[in-house]
């Protein structure tokens, strides 16, 4: 059963895109559904990790709006960070799932037992991902890849019920 959900940022929470304002601050657009998806995790008792290569005000931001569990920002070797975050929290490979969608992320998701990525993803992420999303990066990924996990495992229902009041 998953426990923990890696989450990657551009090109997964986001459409891959690199906005800058006049003065120079990076923006990004994230999905509302994704915000759902992540209410859904935790209600299922899923702890969340955002991942990502790049440093960013916006995705701190986010991140602490979501209550995200785990914000890494500026990793460069996603694998070598995941492989030693999984052994000193004593995560197993099958209680880990991780949603990303270009080459920086295959090292890394061949750590984790259960891999989604979104349908833009690079084809080598997607061959090698155990669920390929409907949804594109930035535009409901994050929230399909939980839907998938918390159907796989049987706790779909009981995780719209606690984060929504609402029967499925």
């Amino acid at each position: 059963m998953i426990r923990l959900l890696v989450l990657d940022v551009d090109g997964t929470m986001t459409d891959g895109g690199v906005y800058y304002d006049a003065a120079g601050n990076e923006l990004k657009k994230f999905a509302i559904k994704d915000g759902a998806g992540i209410v859904l995790a935790h209600a299922a008792g899923i702890a969340v990790m955002i991942c990502t290569g790049r440093e960013c005000e916006a995705v701190r931001r986010r991140a602490a709006e979501l209550k995200v569990d785990f914000l890494h920002q500026d990793v460069k070797d996603k694998s070598a960070f995941l492989r030693d975050f999984m052994a000193a929290q004593g995560y197993a490979r099958e209680e880990v799932a991780y949603c990303g969608d270009d080459l920086n992320d295959l090292a890394a998701m061949a750590l984790c037992g259960f891999v989604a990525c979104p349908a833009d993803a690079a084809p080598e992420v997607a061959a090698r991902a155990s669920c390929r999303l409907p949804q594109k990066g930035g535009e409901g990924a994050v929230r399909g890849a939980v839907e998938a996990i918390l159907r796989r495992d049987g706790r779909w229902a009981g995780a719209v019920r606690a984060a929504f009041g609402a029967e499925v």
